[in-house]
């Protein structure tokens, strides 16, 4: 990849898709790729419309927006086979349900974490990555969590161990991705203010910041690992936790 002459989180022209765009993180994200220049396609499972609200009228009007489940290995192909090579690919996209895991009626629970945490990294990646390898350069970025590396402050053990197994995921992709130039990043955030987090009882101030993390703060990381000043970094998994956590 050539340097970036004017910033090392310069992202001009290059496009990049985000998934899970319309969540707190996802919408953040598409704003700030946007600043940088970048050239976005937009995924959500929710309606185009609903997208295009969580994003703003600013960066929707710029943008390819479509609604995906990225857990159906079909849809996301076709949408790949759509869009054609792209440069980045960001994965936003996860849900953590507040439930109890002895439960009767928890599988149910347990199969959407999966589909939509382990399913949909893996359905995009294998749908996306060929392109990247086939250019010669890319980048993708996956979300995992604190609770992938400690089982969380007060999540299930559906999401514990679907972002442990992203953070495992992202070291195994890199492999794949280095001799082609195809850098394979994780952020794990702490609590992050978002919907997902939202009513279920986190207490700010028994974090060392005394505060939970804005989306802004994970989205710039996930600007940094696409920009050129990142160009040395895959296979890691970037904590983002406000010191909750170490490891």
């Amino acid at each position: 990849m050539t340097p970036s002459k004017t910033s090392p989180f310069d992202l001009t022209g290059r496009r990049i898709v985000i998934s899970g765009a319309a969540g707190g993180i996802g919408s953040a994200t598409a704003r700030l790729c946007a600043e940088q220049g970048a050239r976005l396609v937009l995924a959500d499972r929710l309606a185009p419309e609903e997208i295009r609200d969580r994003v703003g009228a600013a960066v929707a009007g710029a943008a390819e927006i479509h609604s995906l489940d990225t857990g159906c290995r079909r849809a996301v192909t076709a949408l790949a086979a759509e869009v054609g090579p792209v440069y980045g690919l960001i994965d936003t996209a996860a849900i953590a349900p507040a439930d109890d895991w002895m439960a009767e009626d928890w599988d149910a629970a347990l199969d959407a974490v999966i589909r939509a945490n382990v399913k949909g990294p893996i359905n995009l990646t294998r749908a996306f990555l060929p392109g990247m390898q086939a250019a010669g350069e890319g980048r993708i970025v996956l979300c995992g969590s604190v609770a992938g590396w400690m089982g969380g402050i007060r999540s299930g053990p559906h999401y514990a161990f679907s972002k442990g197994g992203i953070h495992a995921f992202v070291r195994w992709l890199s492999r794949l991705g280095a001799p082609h130039n195809v850098l394979v990043n994780g952020i794990a955030p702490g609590p992050v203010e978002t919907a997902m987090t939202e009513g279920k009882g986190y207490d700010p101030q028994a974090y060392p910041l005394k505060r939970m993390a804005r989306p802004e703060e994970i989205a710039a990381t996930a600007v940094f690992l696409c920009g050129a000043g990142s160009g040395y970094a895959t296979g890691a998994i970037f904590d983002v936790n406000g010191g909750t956590h170490f490891h």
